[in-house]
């Protein structure tokens, strides 16, 4: 690769702080100024990220999805639009 052409590529810290959890991971994110930053398990210092959703707090992985009534839309379209 080039260098100076491609923004940097590290390790950062991804924290859902609705999940109250955090993982590590490689990001072009690095090249970002004023990230806060965390030590790690490992003794690293990296800088964190906060997420909105992750594998954690997302509703389809924890189980918590909501599972819509189709036929019960499908009834009351034929409710509304059916022929009398």
């Amino acid at each position: 690769m080039k260098t100076g052409t491609h923004p940097a590529y590290d390790l950062v810290v991804f924290r859902d702080k609705s999940a109250g959890t955090s993982f590590l991971s490689r990001s072009t994110l690095t090249s970002r100024e004023g990230l806060p930053t965390v030590e790690w398990e490992d003794g690293g210092t990296y800088p964190v990220f906060d997420v909105d959703v992750s594998s954690a707090s997302h509703p389809f992985w924890t189980g918590n999805a909501r599972v819509l009534d189709t036929e019960g839309r499908v009834e009351k379209f034929r409710r509304r639009y059916g022929r009398a």
